[in-house]
C-alpha cells in the first residue's frame, strides 16, 4: 500500500511498493544492501530496499544527487520516490515512489502530498519499526481508544529508540517537527495515547522508566494545549513532573541521558506554566463542583507555591550554575572545581541554567520583582548567551527581565532589554513563520514588549532605533501620542495588553481577597499610582526644552497649576529622571537638566554629541570577525 493510496495509483514508479521505509529486503534482504546512515552510494546495490536508515540505492540521510540513482528507493528520511533522501533527488528525475521526496519533483507540495484526490496528510518521516510491513490509517482510523494508529505507534518506537541510544540529534528533530505534526493530524482535538498503552508499545515493563515519565510530561502538555485537563490530570502531571525531577535530583552519579535543549526548556517552561493554570483554576472556586472543591482540600500540597520554588532552586543549585555563569563573565574557563560533577553533564547544565529562567518568570507572576532580577543577575544578556540556544527562551526571559525593570521604575534597563530583543524578533521572524505554535506565542511577546515600550519611553525618552519606533507606530497608531498627553485610558490599555497574567499564591476559596480585578488589578493600582506621578512630566519638559531661565509663577501660567504644585511636580522630575538610570550608568537618562535657584529655573542642555570615532571603530571590528569567520570557514571546507 502506498503512503497515501492514491486513488488513481498514479505516480507511483516501478517496482516500489512504497510503504513507509519502503520495500523491505528487496536487492539485499531485510533492508537492503548497502544500508546505515549514510546508504550505499553504488547505483548497482540496494534497489528496492528500505528499512531504517538504509540508503536504498543511493538513498541515506542526503539522498542521492545523482540522477543515475536512488531508482525504487525508500529508507529513513527518504522521500518515498526515486532518488530519496532528506533533500529528495536534486535532478527531478527520481523514478519510484512517485516524486515524494521531502523537496524533490514539485517541491513540498507536488505529487502524493496533495495532489490525486488524496487525504491532506503531513510528510512524517520515521519508517516502520523492524518486523513487518504497517500501512498507513487515516486520523479516524482508530476509533478505540485503545488502538493506535501505525504511524503513531512507528513515531513512539522509533524515539524511544533514539532516546535509549542517547540520539540527540534525532531525538530533537522527532521532537521538533514529528510531534507536532502527528498531534497536528491525528490529535487535533483528542489526547495521545495513555501512558499504559505507550508502556506496552514499547515494552517497557516499569512504569517508573524515565522514557514513560517523558511521554507524560508530553502527554500531559498536549491535553494543555488542545484539551481542557481535569483536576485529574493536573494532579497527575504534577506528579510527573515531581518522578521527572527527582530522577535528576535524587540521582548520586549524573543520569546517563541527553535531551535536546528546545525539551529541556520546554519542560521548565511548562512547569511554570501549569503552576500557573493551576492557581488561576484555584481561584475560580465558584465555578467548581463540590467534589472538585475535595479534592482541593485533600490534596492541598499540590501545586504549591513552596514546592514549585524549591524545585527551581535545587535544579540551579545542583549544577552550580550560578557559580559557572559568574566565571563565564569573567571569562574563566568552566571546570569540575566550578560546576562540580553534576554541572559538568549538558542536561543538568542546561536544565540549572532554563531554571533561573523559569524563577524570573514565577516571582514575576508573583510580584515580587526584586527577587526576580536577582536570580538573574549573573545572566549575561547578550546573542551568544546560553539562552540564545533556545529562541523562545531569550525571548522570555528578556520580556520578564524587561517587566520587572518596568515595575521598580527601572526604564531605561526596560528599554535596552526590549529594544534587543524586538530587533532580534525581527531579523529571525521567518525562522518561526513554518511553526504556527512558536510563531503566535511569539508574536504575543512581540506586542506586548511593544505596549510596555511605548510606555517606558513616554517615562524616560531615550533615542529608539528606528525600525523599533516605525513597530511602535504601526501597531499602536495614535496612542503613543495620546500617552504623551496624560490619556489614563490609553495607559491602562496598554498595560493590561502587556502585562503577564498575575496570580496570588493565597486565595480564598469562595472570594478574591482583591475584588473582582484579581491580582492583575492590584498590579495595575500599583502601576496607575506611578502614572499620577508622570503624567505631567512629558509636558513639563516640553516647556523647558524652550527655554534657558524661566521663572517659576510663567511656568505655572503654561500649565495652568498654583506654584507650589509646579514646585513639587519639578522635584517629582528630578526625582523620577535619576530612578530610571540604567544600571551602570552615571549620566542622566534625559536631555535637559536644571535647577531651582529662588524662583528661577535653570535649565541646561546635555545632550551628548555623537561620537561618530566610535561607531566606525564598531563597525571596522565587526568587519574583522566577519573576514576571520569567513577564513575559518573557507579552511574547515
Amino acid at each position: 500500500m502506498a503512503w497515501n493510496q492514491d486513488r488513481n495509483q498514479g505516480n507511483r514508479g516501478n517496482n516500489s511498493g512504497g510503504a513507509w521505509g519502503g520495500n523491505q529486503g528487496g536487492g539485499g534482504g531485510g533492508g537492503g544492501v548497502g544500508g546505515g546512515y549514510q546508504g550505499n552510494r553504488d547505483n548497482n546495490r540496494g534497489n528496492n530496499s528500505g528499512g531504517w536508515n538504509n540508503g536504498g540505492g543511493g538513498g541515506g540521510y542526503q539522498g542521492n544527487r545523482d540522477n543515475n540513482r536512488g531508482n525504487n528507493s525508500g529508507g529513513w528520511n527518504q522521500g518515498r520516490g526515486g532518488g530519496g533522501g532528506y533533500q529528495g533527488n536534486r535532478d527531478n528525475r527520481g523514478n519510484g515512489g512517485g516524486n515524494r521526496g521531502y523537496k524533490g519533483n514539485n517541491n513540498y507540495k507536488g505529487n502524493n502530498y496533495q495532489g490525486n484526490n488524496q487525504s491532506q496528510m503531513p510528510m512524517i518521516y520515521y519508517p516502520v519499526p523492524p518486523g513487518g510491513m504497517m500501512a498507513p490509517q487515516s486520523a479516524e482510523a482508530a476509533t478505540n481508544p485503545g488502538e493506535v494508529v501505525e504511524p503513531v505507534v512507528n513515531f513512539i518506537k522509533w524515539l524511544h529508540h533514539y532516546i535509549s541510544l542517547k540520539e540527540v540529534y534525532h531525538v530533537e528533530n522527532m521532537y521538533e517537527d514529528g510531534f507536532y505534526k502527528i498531534s497536528e493530524y491525528y490529535f487535533k482535538d483528542k489526547s495521545w495515547p495513555t501512558p499504559e498503552v505507550v508502556q506496552k508499545i514499547v515494552e517497557e515493563e516499569d512504569e517508573q522508566c524515565i522514557f514513560i515519565i517523558l511521554y507524560r510530561e508530553l502527554f500531559y502538555r498536549h491535553i494543555y494545549a488542545r484539551l481542557k485537563p481535569t483536576i485529574d490530570h493536573r494532579f497527575e502531571s504534577f506528579q510527573n513532573y515531581c518522578d521527572l525531577f527527582s530522577y535528576l535530583l535524587v540521582a548520586e552519579e549524573p543520569v546517563q541521558i541527553e535531551l535536546p535543549n528546545k525539551w529541556l526548556w520546554d519542560i521548565i517552561d511548562e512547569f511554570v506554566y501549569q503552576f500557573q493554570s493551576f492557581q488561576q483554576f484555584k481561584s475560580k472556586a465558584g465555578k467548581m463542583t463540590e467534589d472538585d472543591k475535595n479534592m482541593l482540600r485533600d490534596e492541598d500540597n499540590v501545586w504549591k507555591v513552596t514546592a514549585v520554588l524549591n524545585i527551581l532552586m535545587q535544579l540551579t543549585e545542583k549544577c552550580n550554575i550560578n557559580a559557572q555563569l559568574e566565571a563565564m563573565a569573567n571569562g574563566e574557563p568552566i571546570t569540575e572545581d566550578i560546576a562540580g560533577e553534576f554541572g559538568m553533564k549538558p542536561i543538568y547544565k542546561m536544565t540549572g541554567f532554563f531554571s533561573l529562567v523559569g524563577l524570573l518568570r514565577l516571582y514575576c507572576l508573583l510580584g515580587d520583582y526584586h527577587m526576580a532580577l536577582d536570580c538573574i543577575q549573573h545572566v549575561q544578556f547578550k546573542d551568544k548567551d546560553l539562552m540564545s540556544y533556545v529562541p523562545a527562551c531569550q525571548i522570555t526571559a528578556n520580556y520578564y527581565a524587561g517587566f520587572a525593570n518596568f515595575m521598580i521604575r527601572k526604564y531605561a534597563n526596560t528599554i535596552n532589554l526590549y529594544q534587543h530583543i524586538l530587533g532580534y524578533i525581527q531579523r529571525t521572524k521567518q525562522f518561526f513563520q513554518n511553526r504556527s505554535f512558536q510563531a503566535e506565542d511569539i508574536n504575543k511577546k512581540n506586542d506586548q514588549m511593544l505596549a510596555l515600550l511605548a510606555i517606558a519611553s513616554t517615562f524616560c525618552p531615550l533615542r529608539l532605533d528606528e525600525s523599533v519606533n516605525q513597530q511602535i507606530k504601526d501597531k499602536l497608531n495614535d496612542k503613543a501620542n495620546r500617552l504623551t498627553h496624560g490619556d489614563m485610558s490609553v495607559y491602562d490599555e496598554l498595560f493590561f495588553s502587556g502585562c503577564p497574567k498575575f496570580f496570588s499564591p493565597v486565595i480564598a476559596e469562595n472570594t478574591s481577597p482583591f475584588g473582582n480585578s484579581g491580582p492583575r488589578g492590584l498590579q495595575l493600582q500599583v502601576f496607575k499610582t506611578e502614572v499620577d506621578q508622570q503624567r505631567l512630566i512629558p509636558t513639563l519638559r516640553s516647556y523647558l526644552k524652550l527655554y534657558s531661565t524661566l521663572p517659576i509663577s510663567k511656568l505655572a501660567k503654561f500649565m495652568d497649576m498654583q506654584e507650589n504644585e509646579v514646585r513639587c511636580c519639578l522635584m517629582a522630575f528630578k526625582h523620577k529622571k535619576e530612578i530610571a538610570k540604567a544600571d551602570g550608568e552615571d549620566q542622566t537618562t534625559l536631555d535637559i537638566d536644571f535647577y531651582v535657584d529662588n524662583d528661577m529655573v535653570h535649565i541646561s542642555d546635555t545632550k551628548i554629541a555623537r561620537h561618530y570615532g566610535d561607531y566606525y571603530v564598531q563597525q571596522i571590528l565587526k568587519l574583522k570577525e566577519s573576514n576571520r569567520l569567513i577564513i575559518k570557514s573557507t579552511m574547515a571546507a
